[in-house]
């Protein structure tokens, strides 16, 4: 999963035609590194499917975790053609993330 920042948030998110998975995470924090490898597993399941995964970290990109009123982490937001489809808060069952993903490519 490639890690992202504010500063290219535009341009691997927002102006990206497709599905984009944005984890928003933090270092120390113990859930986000469960989660991690969940979604590392459905990046290889889908990385000839056209879905982009990328990873944002809270502490060093306040501004864009405000923007989308991440309050909590890991908070996993699903793009499609730069606009919201779908929100998790907290760590879901891979599944959940699968069933999402497939919904977005549809």
């Amino acid at each position: 999963m490639k890690i992202i920042t504010t500063h290219d948030f535009n341009t691997e998110v927002l102006e990206h035609s497709g599905v984009v998975l944005v984890d928003f995470y933090a270092d120390w924090c113990g859930p986000c590194r469960m989660l991690g490898p969940m979604l590392e597993e459905l990046d290889n399941d889908n990385n000839d499917k056209g879905v982009k995964f990328v990873k944002i970290n809270v502490d060093d990109n306040q501004k864009t975790a405000a923007l989308y009123g991440v309050m909590s982490i890991p908070t996993v937001i699903i793009f499609k053609d730069g606009k919201i489809l779908d929100q998790k808060v907290g760590v879901q069952p891979k599944q959940s993330y699968a069933d999402t993903i497939q919904y977005a490519r549809s």
